[in-house]
This record gives structure tokens, sequence and C-alpha cells, in this order.
């Protein structure tokens, strides 16, 4: 059973990059924050007395099926409500910070040069426009896979399809990205 520190660490482990993936799936931060929230809570309501290593899977599977709940609640109230608030124009830029979330831990000269953060900002936000575009099964896989480092088996048990799909979405995933990636100058 996992205790009530061992759930905080999990949860303060896991936010982050939650918190990405979310992001990179529905586009809305807002939206991200309350997924990773609403996640974190089913996992302390209904998983909190499972073991610790049984937490990551659950977890991973819990946020695919509120994002998905999401997808479903927008496009219900997109056929029922007219939302006026889509027709204005927005003011906020709605940009991620880059710098806090990706801040590096080296003290060298280097990583404090206002060029290279810059640089490094720009190809962050190439990298994650491009992760974006790509299909939601194989930006899901992909961020399972390399994001959240779960294994094959792992990640084809939360997204709810067979290995082959899971290494087949990751193979189209990584083509397609370096793809256009090259395209843009940038070899990772």
């Amino acid at each position: 059973m996992a205790t009530e520190q061992e759930l905080t660490a999990f949860f303060k482990d896991v936010e982050k990059r939650a918190f990405k993936r979310s992001f990179f799936h529905v586009r809305d931060e807002e939206a991200a924050l309350d997924i990773v929230q609403d996640s974190m809570l089913k996992l302390a309501q209904h998983y909190g007395d499972k073991p610790v290593q049984e937490l990551p899977m659950l977890f991973q599977r819990i946020l695919s099926n509120c994002t998905l709940d999401w997808f479903r609640r927008q496009k219900t109230q997109k056929a029922v409500f007219t939302h006026f608030s889509d027709l204005e124009s927005s003011d906020e830029d709605g940009d991620f910070n880059w710098l806090d979330t990706y801040a590096t831990n080296r003290d060298d000269a280097e990583s404090l040069n206002a060029e290279s953060l810059t640089e490094r900002k720009q190809v962050l936000q190439s990298i994650e426009k491009e992760i974006q575009e790509l299909p939601a099964r194989q930006r899901e896989a992909f961020l399972m896979r390399y994001w959240e480092e779960m294994d094959v088996a792992e990640t084809a048990a939360a997204m709810g399809c067979s290995e082959g799909s899971v290494k087949t979405h990751c193979f189209r995933a990584i083509q397609t990205l370096s793809k256009a990636l090259k395209a843009k100058g940038i070899e990772l």
C-alpha cells in the first residue's frame, strides 16, 4: 500500500510531465491543468491503497481516460452550445514558459548565456510544434514511450492497444518528427 508521503512524492515527480503530455493533447493550459488535477484526484481516491510500483501505470491510464473525456465533453458542448467567447480575439498569447520547464542544472557560463538560452528555447518550440502536428495516437504513443519513459508493454496497456500498434505509432512519429526537424535544420 502506498503511504500518503509516497503518493505525494509520486505526484510531485509526475506533475510536470503529465501537464506537458496533456497540454500537447488539448492545446489549452487551463484544460491541461484540470485534466492532470482530475487524474491525480481519481488516482488518490480510487487507487491510493495500491502498491507504489502500480501507481505509474494506473496514473497513465487515468490520464488518458480523463483526456478522452475532455474531448468528448468538448464535442458535446460544441454540438449543443455556442461559445461566443470563441469568436472574440484573445489577448493572451498562451506561450508555455519553456525556460522554467526546461531550466538547466548546469552552472557553466554557456548555460547562462542569453544567446544559448534563446537558441534552446527556439529549438524546443520547434520540437513542440512538430509534436503537436502528429496524429493523436502517434503523439500519445511517442509521449508515453519517450517523455514518460514507459516500455512498450506499459504503453500498450495504457493506450488499450497491442504492443505492435505502439511500435508502429512510435516509428511513424519518429519518422515524421525527424523529417520535419531536419527540414528546419535541427539535427538531434
